[in-house]
């Protein structure tokens, strides 16, 4: 819920569950020394890169007063099995600390990420583990890459949705998972196409 707490922030989580999110999509980075954490950007304000700088001084960064930027784990114990878990791999190659943190995770979890290749990887890691591959621009030819990278998750832009790649995707087993949609007429036409979810930054304006 970024509209009303720091994107990416626990407070943030928080109000999504309070609202009725059965799922919650984050993005993920590991700092200098390993540990994975929730934020968007690989850098920050200030502009050190996330991955230079190691936990205990990354926890004197402040999203907002009071508000500081959590680890993946910190968001597992907030969110206890509640919720579905959509893990967006931001940076190259730490799909494997990220499967090594979320294996605790009480709940549901899947990853995804608009690196392919890494999703492949995450696959040959753990062929097990329920994957996606995003798209903003539309896919020369969706099947193929689920096949190639062993995802069932196919998460394309809100304008790229059609009933096409929502037949091709679910003909291969798959869910369309749209994003980012804000608009109730947008949620309704996307519904009507048969997506099977929908990714929001404001839960509440869904739910009407």
């Amino acid at each position: 819920m970024p509209r009303r707490a720091p994107e990416n922030s626990l407070p943030a989580f928080a109000l999504a569950l309070e609202a009725g999110a059965d799922g919650l999509e984050l993005d993920v980075h590991t700092t200098a020394d390993g540990v994975v954490v929730v934020h968007h950007d690989p850098v920050l304000r200030d502009g050190r890169a996330i991955a230079a700088v190691p936990l205990a001084a990354l926890r004197r960064y402040e999203l907002a007063r009071g508000v500081g930027i959590p680890t993946l784990q910190e968001l597992m114990d907030l969110v206890d099995g509640r919720a579905t878990l959509f893990v967006e791999i931001k940076a190259s190659g730490i799909e494997i600390p990220v499967l090594q943190t979320l294996t605790s995770y009480r709940g549901a979890f899947a990853l995804h990420s608009f690196d392919h290749a890494m999703i492949a990887r995450a696959h040959r890691a753990d062929p097990d583990v329920r994957l996606g591959i995003l798209f903003e621009d539309a896919p020369l030819d969706v099947a193929r890459s689920m096949a190639e990278t062993g995802a069932s998750d196919v998460w394309p832009h809100r304008s790229l949705a059609s009933p096409e790649l929502v037949s091709i995707v679910h003909a291969e087993g798959g869910h369309v998972i749209a994003w980012t949609v804000n608009d109730p007429m947008d949620a309704q036409h996307l519904a009507a196409l048969g997506v099977d979810g929908l990714c929001s930054d404001d839960v509440t304006l869904l739910s009407h």
